[in-house]
């Protein structure tokens, strides 16, 4: 007889990786380093719907799968589980739902990076976007500055709203925005996370000393930010593999002559090594961070979920 494997559901993965814990164990995992993941695996399992494989492991110690399927007929469209396994055995140690943990640990992503990149007296926070990552990125945000404002921008008003009232219900000022450029003049922080393919964020209204924080735009022909956003900002990236392979806007702000991948000043792991101290004393610096997700993120994320789980 076997032990059985446990399944750590939603509710369960979200209560037991708190925000500060999962943003210290991602600079953890970026600093000492260890961590391998290959290229994620893709195949079309039908006409409508495709396969994800995307497997990570740290040396001597863990394995991680993230098995997605995405299938453009079915809601939600994206279905994920992940299994982390004792590398050394090929045990399975435990199932997480994969769609929760992604969310968390790309909001926690984002803000260990802004935690490097924006002004410690950051205060106004402008989202872009009113899908799923949204409460992970308030919950994110709120646990690392202390925010006192959310511009909320969204295509719905029905969406936004829904968004304002969970910000307001956690005690946070929030207000629906419909004037991306005006928010901009006042937002110390725009994260966006949409699946815009046009620019929502233009360079020319970015003002001096605020960060921007890109999260959509995961494929080449995806863009939330035009090339005068790279162009005037300090530019930071979660790994330079991912990017050069998988940053729409960034990739299409270098193929219009914005910048080089040469320009792009450090990734996640070079700030967490302090190999690049980020702002520093650049106070009037603006700062990109543009990310589009990592396999070690997903492992050292679900490495935290399970060890509080066994506690």
């Amino acid at each position: 007889m076997t032990d059985s494997i446990p399944l750590i559901d939603a509710a369960t993965v979200e209560k037991l990786s708190p925000m500060p814990a999962l943003i210290e164990s991602l600079r953890v995992a970026f600093a000492t380093g260890g961590y391998q993941s290959p290229p994620r695996y893709a195949t079309d399992m039908s006409e409508t719907s495709s396969l994800l494989l995307m497997p990570a492991w740290k040396e001597h110690s863990r394995l991680g799968v993230k098995i997605v399927n995405v299938d453009r007929l079915a809601r939600p469209s994206v279905k994920s589980s992940y299994v982390l396994l004792d590398q050394a055995t090929a045990r399975p140690l435990a199932v997480l739902d994969g769609a929760t943990l992604t969310r968390r640990r790309t909001a926690a992503a984002s803000v260990l990076a802004a935690t490097f990149l924006a002004r410690p007296d950051s205060r106004r926070l402008l989202l872009l976007g009113t899908g799923a990552m949204i409460p992970a990125l308030i919950e994110a945000y709120v646990s690392a500055f202390a925010i006192e404002t959310i511009m909320i921008w969204g295509r719905d008003p029905q969406s936004v709203a829904a968004v304002v009232a969970h910000a307001r219900a956690r005690g946070i000022d929030a207000n629906a925005v419909t004037d991306i450029r005006a928010a901009l003049a006042e937002a110390d922080i725009v994260s966006s996370a949409t699946l815009a393919t046009a620019p929502l964020v233009h360079g020319e209204h970015l003002r001096a000393g605020m960060h921007v924080d890109l999260i959509g735009a995961f494929r080449p022909d995806m863009c939330e930010a035009d090339g005068v956003c790279f162009s005037r900002s300090l530019v930071f990236v979660d790994t330079h593999a991912g990017a050069r392979e998988e940053a729409g806007d960034l990739l299409q702000a270098i193929a219009g002559g914005h910048l080089t991948a040469r320009d792009i000043a450090g990734d996640l792991s070079a700030l967490c090594e302090k190999k690049h101290a980020g702002r520093g004393h650049q106070r009037d610096a603006i700062t990109l961070f543009k990310s589009v997700g990592a396999a070690l993120e997903d492992l050292a994320a679900a490495q935290l979920v399970f060890e509080k789980w066994q506690q």
